[in-house]
Formats: C-alpha cells, sequence, structure tokens
C-alpha cells in the first residue's frame, strides 16, 4: 500500500501499474517466435515470462515513444492513478526517466529476477535492438551471482537452439567492465565502475552509442532513493546526454521510494502471490518484542518459535535461523551478548557453544569475520541459528534457512523498503 501524498489515503500497488498495450503491430514487434526460448528459460514461472513479454512489448512495439506518454496514456484511464497524483502535472514530476524508454519491474525477491533479466538481453540483442547491454548492480556480491548465472545461461545449448533463425547474436558474451564492452555483449558491473575516477572499459566503451544500448539497473530502488553523492550519480550517469541512453529497465522486490510506490512499473509479482504460489516460503515476521523489563521473558517467546521452527524441520535436515534486527552498532553488540547468555542459560551449554549459535553483525571491525561467515550459515556444518544485524541485510545475502525475522524495536525498521529489503533476505525455498 502507499500513502497518498498530503492525506490518509491508501492504495493498491497493483492499481498504480503502468499498462501496456497487448495490441501491437506483429510486422514490427512479433512475440511470437520467441515464445519457445521463453517457454525453456522460465519453465513453469509463469510470471517470469509475462515480465518478459510485457517489457518486450513496450520496448519493441513502438506505442510509446518515452515513459511520459505511457504514463500519460494510463493517467487519462486510471481514476486511482487520477486520486494518488491529482492531476497529470503531479504525476509527471514522479516519473524518475521521463523522456527514456524506460521502466520498472517488480518481482518479489527470491523469484528468479535473473532469468527475466537474462531473457530480455538475450531477446534484444538477436533482434537487433541492442548492440550491447549494460547491467548495473549495487554491490560486488550481486555482480557475481548474476556474472555466474548468465554465463550458465548463455552457455546452454537448448536455449541457444530456440533462438529463431533470424537471430543477430546467439551466444551472448558475458563480462564485467574489466574487459572492453563490444557488440554482442552483456556487461554486468557493480555501478561504482561508472565513476569518473573509477578505471572501467563502459565510459570509453558506451559512450555516444546510447540508443543501441539497454541499461539494466537490478535493485533499482538505490537509483530513486539516491542518497549519498555515488548512488546520485548513478542516474545522473543514466541522465548524461553523452551517452543518450535510450532503453532504460530496472527491477526490483522493493519498488519504494521511502514509502511511495514507483510511478514507473509496468508488470507486478507480489511478495504474497509470491508466497501463495509457493515460490518462496512464508516467514514469520514478529512485529515488536514482548514489552518487559525481564530479559529472560523477553527472548522467552522469540525463544519458543524458533525451537518450534527447529522441531518442525528437524526430520527434514533443515537448521532454521532467526535474524534480530537492530538499530545500530551499540545495540547490536549488546543485543548479542543478551542473547547467548540467554540461550546459554536456557540450553545448559557451555559460553564458547552459545557463541558459536550467536552471530553479531555490523560495520564494526570486530565484526567483520562474521560477515564472512554470512555465506556459509546455510552449511551444515555451521552451528549458527541468530544472526543479530544492525538493519544492514540487504541485497546481495540470500540463504534459505531463515523462518523467523524480529525487529528488536520499531525504530529498528523506518520505511517500508527497509522492511521489504530485510524480509527478502529469508524468502527462498530451502532445498
Amino acid at each position: 500500500m502507499s500513502p497518498a501524498k498530503g492525506d490518509r489515503q491508501k492504495f493498491k500497488n497493483e492499481d498504480l501499474l503502468l499498462k501496456v498495450s497487448t495490441n501491437v503491430n506483429p510486422t514490427i514487434w512479433d512475440e511470437a517466435k520467441y515464445e519457445p526460448l521463453i517457454d525453456e528459460l522460465c519453465g513453469l514461472r509463469e510470471y517470469q515470462k509475462e515480465a518478459i513479454r510485457t517489457v518486450m512489448r513496450y520496448l519493441a512495439g513502438k506505442t510509446y515513444p518515452t515513459l511520459r506518454d505511457l504514463a500519460r496514456t494510463n493517467f487519462e484511464v486510471n481514476s486511482e492513478l487520477q486520486r494518488r497524483y491529482g492531476s497529470w502535472a503531479g504525476m509527471e514530476k514522479h516519473l524518475q526517466l521521463p523522456d527514456q524508454l524506460a521502466c520498472s519491474i517488480d518481482m518479489a525477491t527470491g523469484t528468479g529476477k535473473s532469468f527475466v533479466l537474462y531473457g530480455l538481453a538475450a531477446i534484444l540483442l538477436a533482434e537487433g535492438l541492442a548492440d550491447r547491454v549494460l547491467v548495473l548492480c549495487p554491490s560486488n556480491t550481486i555482480e557475481a551471482g548474476l556474472l555466474s548465472k548468465f554465463r550458465d545461461l548463455a552457455g546452454n545449448a537448448d536455449l541457444r537452439d530456440l533462438l529463431p533463425p533470424s537471430a543477430l547474436v546467439r551466444t551472448p558474451k558475458i563480462i564485467n567492465a574489466s574487459e572492453t564492452i563490444v557488440d554482442g555483449s552483456i556487461c554486468v558491473e557493480n555501478y561504482h565502475a561508472i565513476l569518473k575516477h573509477v578505471k572501467s572499459s563502459i565510459r570509453d566503451s558506451l559512450i555516444g552509442r546510447g540508443t543501441k544500448v539497454v541499461v539494466f539497473n537490478d535493485e533499482a530502488h538505490h537509483v530513486a532513493n539516491d542518497s549519498g553523492t555515488n548512488v546520485k550519480k548513478w542516474k545522473e550517469f543514466l541522465l548524461n546526454p553523452e551517452y543518450g541512453f535510450r532503453y532504460v529497465v530496472g527491477v526490483s522486490g522493493t519498488c519504494y521510494i521511502g514509502d511511495e510506490y514507483f510511478s514507473d512499473v509496468v508488470n507486478r509479482y507480489s511478495l504474497r502471490q509470491a508466497i501463495e504460489e509457493r515460490f518462496i516460503k512464508k516467514i514469520e515476521y514478529v512485529a515488536e518484542m514482548p514489552q518487559t523489563d525481564n530479559q529472560d521473558e523477553k527472548w522467552q517467546l522469540i525463544y519458543n518459535r524458533h525451537q518450534g521452527w527447529k522441531k518442525q524441520l528437524k526430520n527434514r535436515g533443515i537448521r532454521p535461523l532467526t535474524i534480530v534486527v537492530t538499530k545500530d552498532i551499540k545495540t547490536c553488540k549488546h543485543v548479542a551478548e543478551e542473547l547467548k547468555s540467554f540461550v546459554q542459560e536456557r540450553e545448559g551449554i557451555a559460553p564458547e557453544d552459545a557463541e558459536a549459535k550467536v552471530l553479531a553483525v555490523s560495520s564494526a571491525t570486530e565484526h567483520q569475520v562474521n560477515v564472512a561467515k554470512l555465506k556459509t550459515v546455510d552449511h551444515t556444518n555451521s552451528k549458527v541459528e541468530w544472526i543479530v544485524s544492525v538493519s544492514m541485510l540487504s541485497e546481495g545475502w540470500d540463504v534459505k534457512n531463515v523462518f523467523q525475522i524480529v525487529p528488536h524495536e520499531e525504530r529498528a525498521f523506518n520505511s517500508k523498503l527497509l522492511i521489504a529489503q530485510v524480509l527478502g533476505r529469508g524468502l527462498r525455498r530451502p532445498n
């Protein structure tokens, strides 16, 4: 739900979508010839197929010259958009990239955004709408994951064989910005590589070529919530006339600017729908800790729920994780020690055994070794059951064994964006 500016009205996010016309001239864009590829790539995940189809109609159908045209067309017929923004001028000023063929895809975390990105990139290159594809992401962890996934998909002979005979590019070259971005390539890179002081191939390879380059922004809420000098430069890069980028597509599981829903979303697969259709798992979100001065009472409810999951999952060989989110580093340290003492006393174990079960994670120097351990908490030889963190567990860290998330106090989660980001860490289903 998104609050209307200046009042208490509520809106359903699905009512704020920009609908792309399905009435596309097949002589301009014939989506049927890529259906075999989409079917093979997405399998039973129909929501991924629909995302690819919708965005391709928008980018290739020539019905809408810019995002502004798409938004204006929708505003004129959608009473919810009219109620939300009040006037066309009110909506227009919310558009991030109005003069480009830009849009966003809202897909719940854990539902396979990378398949959609690769499918779009492969089709755009095959069709000749793009010579080069640039995928920007907010962290090295995400970059490494996308490069690995894209290389697997590019090397898949079944996908290659299902491209139409007319395909101009059959096997995209998957690189990062340490290599020159050449025609037929998909470059995946941390957005820091676009900064002027950073040595990378992006600027030299793409300058003046924007009309034949598609830019994908993974975790696009970073661009929209442009706090911090470097992140602002991400958006400036997209708008820089030296490149002249025409096609810009963002993907995110948290399409919010603060508590406001994006104004350019053309396709949505919600968290609720993904849980109901069992593509991701439901996790327990504890609204707040019990209000009591007694340390043991405060943790007992959380501990009982954790033990309930352990009992339920024992026969499947799954060790559940509980995440406790704190507002700052000082609180993180304090809560971790408090929880260790509780677990030690409650289970009658040695201090070192309690230490192994509780992992404190923050940007503090003493916690850096613990940050590295996050990658292995799902492994069978890990003893970690509790993660106490400052609200920093965002994109790029995804495990499958999280079953309970607890904000230590209300201020630990200060926006819908942060809530959705942290919840996203626990959505993937265990094997």
